[in-house]
């Protein structure tokens, strides 16, 4: 099947997404994220990519970048490469590391970018793993110190100053933004997303609400990427109901 061109962005802001084939860890230990941070910082600045945010989670990597010049997918090809040389040489195995092809979300405005930033960085939260000022592995902890791979100035502009951008990231508000799971919501984000969408009610509120008003928001959830049997989930809702909303 001939695949289709990646979208271009008009920013030249890209949210990148690599998993492991098969939900496989991509990472033996720390020996091996350094490696692929350092090999994503020579690709990169070989390829004149500017680096805006990453984490390293055990099967997968979120990476947001500026690609103004249109060399992503040769310089996530050449990471792909080298890596998967590398780790399986250290490991025994066989084979693609990451799935065949990476996911891309286009970054289209400054509001998007900096929901985005924060998702990246979410992340371990997200997973029960660490909270984003303690989590080693992401770019986090460059907006406070000297950055290392990340170009952290723009973002924190955006924010406004480092004190800004701390207290965005820790204040426990829903993040709207997601990255989509072919054209739905994952499992995972659904919640927080919701939440966002629905604010100032949760979730579980929209079965107490008048009926106009339910059937409403419902649509909201549908026409964002919610699957039926996701809102119903969230919402204690039926499908049948959820269905003929509008």
């Amino acid at each position: 099947m001939t695949r289709v061109a990646r979208a271009l962005s008009e920013l030249g802001h890209y949210h990148v997404m690599l998993k492991g084939c098969a939900g496989q860890l991509i990472f033996e230990d720390d020996d091996d994220r350094l490696y692929f941070l350092n090999l994503l910082n020579r690709r990169f600045t070989s390829a004149h990519i500017r680096l805006l945010a990453w984490c390293l989670m055990d099967n997968h990597v979120h990476l947001l970048f500026d690609d103004l010049d249109n060399q992503m997918s040769v310089a996530m090809h050449a990471i792909d490469t080298a890596y998967a040389k590398h780790f399986n040489q250290k490991t025994g195995r066989r084979g693609p590391v990451f799935q065949e092809r990476f996911k891309s979300v286009i970054i289209s405005d400054d509001k998007q970018l900096l929901r985005c930033v924060r998702y990246i960085h979410d992340n371990p939260a997200k997973a029960g793993i660490s909270s984003a000022p303690l989590y080693r592995w992401s770019s986090f902890h460059e907006y406070f110190s000297h950055p290392e791979i990340c170009d952290c100035e723009g973002i924190l502009n955006l924010f406004g100053g480092t004190e800004a951008f701390y207290l965005s990231s820790t204040d426990g508000k829903p993040n709207p933004y997601f990255m989509p799971e072919g054209k739905h919501i994952s499992d995972m984000d659904a919640l927080e997303v919701a939440r966002a969408l629905l604010a100032p009610h949760e979730p579980y509120q929209l079965k107490t609400l008048p009926k106009s008003e339910r059937n409403r928001l419902l649509a909201v959830l549908r026409h964002r990427g919610f699957t039926i049997d996701q809102i119903s989930r969230l919402t204690g809702i039926g499908t049948n109901i959820i269905q003929r909303a509008k």
